[in-house]
Formats: C-alpha cells, sequence, structure tokens
C-alpha cells in the first residue's frame, strides 16, 4: 500500500502526539461545520451540505481508529492513559456534534430541497438515518429537555470508558503447585508467572483466556476450579457493579426523555428485530426448544461424574466433564488437537481459505507501521492483480492490559472521497492467543482457531467493504446483523476438506488424522444445548437490565436469572461486572443467536455446492461483505440466498429436530 495512505507510526507515538492528533482531527471538523452552517438559506445541496459532513466527521474516527486505539493495545502506561482519555473525548465530541441546533437546521433546510426529495440509493437512505438520528436525539423536545439529553448522552461515555478500564485492568489469580498443574502440558506451564512461596516455586493461572480456559476444562481438581471461577465471576470489581446500575439508570431516562418505555425499545428500533416483544419471543422460543437437550447435556455429565465419585457438577464443572467427554466419548483431547493447529499453519489455512472463495491475495506488508513487534500487517489486492486496496493487522498475544477479548477495530473506513478514489480501509484483529513458548510455537485450540475464523470473517466485512458513504462502511450494519457474515464463516473450520489443507503436526508435520476429524464434527452437537442456556442467559439478562420492569439491583437480577444456565447462581460473585458486551451489545447482547439464525442459513448456499466454490464466495463478497450497510441486513441475505432465510440449519446445528 503506498506510504502516502500509510497510516500514522503507531511505534513512535507519544501522550502529546496522541493528544496533538486528536485535538487537531476536532479542529479540523469545527472548521468544515463551520463553513456548512454558513451556507446562504436557498443555495444548499448535497454537494456543499452532506458531502462536507463526511470529510469532518472522517478526520474524528481517523483519530479515534489510529490514536484512541493505543487504549486497547499498547503496553506503555502513559500512552494507554492519553489514548483512554482522547478516546473519551473524542466520544463526547462526536455526541455534542449530533446536538449542534445549527447543524440539525442546514441538514433540514438541505432535505426540504427538490435535490433531496430526488435522492436514492445510498444518499437518500444516508439522509433518511441523519433524520433519525436527531429525532433519537431528542429534536422534537424543548431546548431544556435536549440539554439534558445531551448530558445524559456523555455521561454515559465516560460510564463506558471506566467500565471497560476497569475490567482490562483488573488481575486476580490463583497460585498453585506443580503438581497440581500435572494435566496441563508443559509449554503451557511455562507460560504462567511464578512466585515463590517458603523457597518453592509456585504458579499463578489468572483470568486471562489462554489461562483460564484451558485450566477449567482439564484441571481435576474441583476445588481450584471453584476458586478460579468464583474470581472470574468477579472480575471488574465491585465498583464496576456501580457503574453499570448508574449506566443502566441514564439509559432508562433517556429511554422515557425520548417516548419509549425502555432502553430495549429504544435500542431495538432500529435493528433487524424492530421490537422488545420480537426479542423476547425469539429468546422465550428458543429455550423451549433447547431445554429438553440442556437436560440430557447435564444428565451425561452427571452420569459421568457418578462413574468417578462425585455427586454435584457444579457450574464451574462443565467444562471439565465436557471435555472429559470429549476424551472419553469421542476420543477428542483438546491439548492433542491444539498440536495440529500451530499459528502458522492455522494463519496458512485461514488465508488460503478467504483468499480462493473471495477472489483476493493477502501479501506482507514489512514496511507498514505497527504499535508492537508481535503485530503482523498485510495487504488486500485482487487475486487477479492490481494495486492493495487496504490492509489489516494481526495482534494476537497477550499482554498487561491489553484488550481481554477477540475484536476487530476498524482503524480507517473505506469510503469514497471526493476526488472519486476509494479511501484504503484498515482493521486490526485484536485477540489473545498462547503466546509461543521456548519449546513449541503458539498452538491453537480448535476453539480458537474458530473464533480466529470468525473475527477474521469481521476483517473481511471491514476492509472489503465498497460503500459509497462511511457511514454504511464494512460492519456498519444493524448490531443485530452484524455477527452473521462472520458466524458463516466459522463453518470452515469443521469442513474436512478444509482442515485436512492446513492441520498439521507442529513436531511431525503430519496432517490431523481423518478419524480424529471424524470425531471432532461428531462431537460437535455435544453440550450444544448447554452452551446455548448459557447465551440465552446472557441475553436474557441484558434485556431485563433495559426492560421497564427492571428494579435496580443487578446482583438481584442475575442471581433470580441464573436458573436459566442449568445451574443455580454463587453466592457473592457479580459476574455482570466483568460482562464487557453490557457497553457496546447494551439491550443487543440477543444479536448473537439472533444473527447465528442467519449465518447458519447463509452457509446451506456453500453446503449446495462446496465450501470452497468461489463462484458462491465471490456472490457472497458482492452481495453480503461489499454492500456493508447501505441496504437492511434482511434484505442482504435474502438477494444472498435468493429466498426468505428461515432456522432450520441454525436448529440443525444444535441437534435440534426441524
Amino acid at each position: 500500500m503506498p506510504a502516502s495512505v500509510d497510516l500514522v507510526d503507531f511505534a513512535s507515538l507519544t501522550p502529546e502526539e496522541i493528544a496533538a492528533a486528536c485535538q487537531r482531527a476536532m479542529d479540523g471538523c469545527d472548521r468544515i461545520i463551520a463553513d456548512v452552517v454558513a451556507i446562504p438559506a436557498g443555495t444548499r445541496t448535497f454537494a456543499n451540505t452532506l458531502l462536507p459532513l463526511e470529510e469532518a466527521s472522517d478526520l474524528v474516527a481517523a483519530a479515534s481508529g489510529q490514536h484512541a486505539f493505543m487504549a486497547y493495545v499498547t503496553a506503555d502506561d502513559a500512552l494507554r492513559t492519553a489514548a483512554r482519555e482522547w478516546d473519551e473525548k473524542l466520544d463526547k465530541y462526536m455526541v455534542a456534534l449530533s446536538f449542534r441546533e445549527d447543524l440539525y437546521a442546514a441538514i433540514k433546510e438541505f432535505a426540504a430541497t427538490d435535490e433531496a426529495k430526488n435522492l436514492v440509493g445510498e444518499e437518500k437512505r444516508w439522509l433518511e438515518f441523519e433524520l433519525r438520528d436527531y429525532r433519537r436525539n431528542g429534536f422534537d423536545l424543548p431546548a431544556a429537555e435536549r440539554a439534558r439529553v445531551r448530558e445524559l448522552f456523555d455521561r454515559l461515555v465516560e460510564l463506558d470508558v471506566q467500565f471497560r478500564k476497569n475490567i482490562d485492568e483488573y488481575e486476580d489469580y490463583i497460585v498453585v503447585s506443580r503438581e497440581q498443574l500435572s494435566a496441563m502440558p508443559e509449554a503451557w506451564i511455562e507460560s504462567l508467572g511464578t512466585v515463590d512461596e517458603a523457597g518453592q516455586t509456585r504458579y499463578k493461572v489468572s483470568l486471562d483466556y489462554p489461562e483460564i480456559q484451558p485450566f477449567m476444562a482439564n484441571c481435576p481438581d474441583g476445588e481450584l476450579r471453584r476458586q478460579l471461577f468464583e474470581k472470574d465471576q468477579r472480575k471488574g470489581g465491585a465498583e464496576n457493579v456501580r457503574i453499570l446500575e448508574d449506566a443502566i439508570k441514564v439509559r432508562h431516562e433517556l429511554a422515557t426523555m425520548l417516548g419509549y418505555d425502555s432502553w430495549v425499545a429504544y435500542r431495538t428500533e432500529t435493528r433487524m428485530a424492530k421490537t422488545r416483544d420480537a426479542v423476547s419471543n425469539f429468546l422465550r422460543d428458543l429455550r423451549g426448544k433447547v431445554t429438553l437437550k440442556a437436560g440430557e447435556d447435564l444428565q451425561q455429565m452427571h452420569d459421568l461424574a457418578k462413574e468417578r465419585g462425585v455427586e454435584t457438577v457444579n457450574i464451574w464443572d462443565w467444562r471439565f466433564y465436557h471435555n472429559e467427554l470429549l476424551k472419553t466419548k469421542y476420543a477428542v483431547d483438546d491439548f492433542e488437537v491444539a498440536k495440529y493447529f500451530p499459528l502458522d499453519a492455522v494463519l496458512d489455512g485461514l488465508f488460503g481459505v478467504y483468499q480462493h472463495i473471495l477472489g483476493v491475495k493477502f501479501t506482507e506488508a514489512s514496511g507498514a507501521p505497527r504499535w508492537h513487534p508481535d503485530v503482523l500487517a498485510y495487504d488486500i489486492s485482487e487475486a487477479s492483480g492490481g494495486a492493495p486496496f487496504a490492509r489489516f493487522y494481526m495482534d494476537l498475544f497477550p499482554r498487561p492490559n491489553k484488550y481481554g477479548h477477540a475484536a476487530a477495530f476498524t482503524l480507517r473506513r473505506g469510503r469514497r472521497l471526493s476526488d472519486g478514489t476509494y479511501q484504503h480501509p484498515v482493521s486490526s484483529i485484536v485477540a489473545n492467543f498462547t503466546k509461543p513458548s521456548s519449546t513449541q510455537p503458539s498452538l491453537l485450540r480448535h476453539s480458537e482457531v474458530d473464533t480466529f475464523f470468525h473475527e477474521f470473517g469481521h476483517i473481511m466485512h471491514q476492509t472489503l467493504t465498497r460503500a459509497e458513504r462511511g457511514r454504511f462502511s464494512g460492519t456498519q450494519t444493524e448490531r443485530d446483523f452484524v455477527e452473521a457474515p462472520s458466524q458463516m464463516l466459522e463453518h470452515w473450520c469443521w469442513e474436512p476438506e478444509v482442515l485436512s489443507s492446513f492441520a498439521r503436526h507442529y513436531e511431525t508435520g503430519e496432517p490431523l488424522p481423518k478419524s480424529l476429524v471424524d470425531s471432532m464434527i461428531a462431537a460437535k452437537q455435544l453440550d450444544s444445548g448447554i452452551m446455548t442456556l448459557r447465551q440465552l442467559f446472557f441475553a436474557t439478562l441484558d434485556l431485563a437490565y433495559h426492560s421497564p420492569e427492571f428494579d435496580g439491583d443487578t446482583t438481584a437480577t442475575l442471581e433470580a436469572l441464573h436458573g436459566i444456565t442449568g445451574f443455580p447462581y454463587t453466592p457473592a460473585t457479580h459476574f455482570q461486572s466483568g460482562f464487557g458486551h453490557l457497553f457496546g451489545y447494551d439491550a443487543g447482547y440477543y444479536g448473537y443467536l439472533w444473527s447465528q439464525v442467519f449465518g447458519d442459513d447463509m452457509y446451506t448456499k456453500f453446503e449446495a455446492t462446496s465450501p470452497m466454490d468461489t463462484e458462491t464466495g465471490l456472490h457472497y463478497r458482492r452481495t453480503i461483505l461489499e454492500r456493508g450497510g447501505t441496504v437492511d441486513g434482511d434484505q442482504l441475505v435474502r438477494d444472498f440466498l435468493g429466498r426468505e432465510p428461515n432456522s432450520e440449519a441454525f436448529l440443525r446445528g444444535l441437534g435440534l429436530e426441524v
């Protein structure tokens, strides 16, 4: 990718440079907005009113995507503090921009013109969305009430930043002996932190994903599992409970001021679901369908536990017994499977799949600026040739205070520029896979391979966009649709043809045995009922927090709903304090299950041909990925499938009769 369109030099950033760049972005935006509002009455056009607004907002989006982004990935304390501070300032600035009376007047004046009334396609949709957003910001309210609405939105920004900070910086762990780690691989143990106690080296097992997930699935000591589980259920700390409850109050006040009965009603209005009732009915219906399967799953776990002299399967035990069933019933050992998924092989397979079905080529961008030596960078071009048109980064290993989950971040939006060229989109996957050790490379459990394919699907959605307007670029779709394209792409992780093309033993180079692939596929529906109930619990809890009936006590509500999981609530814990999706996905967590219905249905197009069918892949690229949010999600799905979507593939995937 030409240097002229490169990003900032991440490695040399200082707190002062972050501050200066973000301030420049806001100042530049202010100047453009001033020119827009100064346009004489009667002379407004799309070119002098709406287009400059995109130029202005893109300055702030770029500052957020490159400078404020450092809050999630930098290991430097001062840089992270500055980035987080400016992340909040930029968010508040955009809130303030959306409340400017003079800008609203300018857009309304343009909306009344003949040109505006004759807009079509993206341009028409953009204007409609702008006017809709002003209504949803309270511009139909008296001035004093609008001021209160803005104050409340600013408060939500503050609470969001603090909630996420407390999660990212929260540290806790249990300390165990080497003997207590006898079930864990040596390389995994080597990756742990250590402490010296009475002259003995002991090991710290933290709440970081690469540590807690394998430990909970493999440690035979139920008491140690309980201790680590309870610590994880308090992640974020008691302060985050207070922050969350404050945020829920603010959201409810906002919703009622704006004429809605709840935050759920406010949020779902602009999503595929449209109404709270549609979400509630979806969750209730699905729970009814999976409850019997979950009961069978639990009984199978209890039977295995009793065989081993254990009377009760607790919530901190289910991952362990799930793993034991994988090993005993299906001969699938997660750690043994991981030996066939060294990171370099997974990258080869991942790239091979996406390049082939989407008609693109990835080339390592050796000179790309990066924020850490571990970060990888690649340029994207058409498989047929030509210059790169996008770039993506991969930041795959844990670091202190780094974003703790897996996600895709837009660093720069794709959009049509005023000179007719297309702005090259840039995105980054941020994940936390096990780092290479002194004795072996980074080995991914199959669930991590699945996560990798999923998140990289978001990267493709963001970088292959051809939306004209930044408002609809990439993953700027309805929140309850945005996961569907990536959920569809998880299916390749289960295709024998695909797995055999790249999975190889890190020591011998032997391919993943067909018998093991067959066993993994046979075990795919193991405990699908329990896992789906977990997701239903998260979605129902989120919905309850943001519904009119919520009484303000998040822990009491959590305890009351916890039975959905099939397990009792663990006293003195507050899972909600570390549930990061309650900010960003607030009143929207249901979207993961909702969108999976569409993702699974879309994959049936590949099932009808071949998982590596390029024609279907290119159809998917054109109709789903490139269009971003330019049309509604349900229309995207219909255009791709050529029919009305249904839930049959989703239910089959859970092992349920259709």
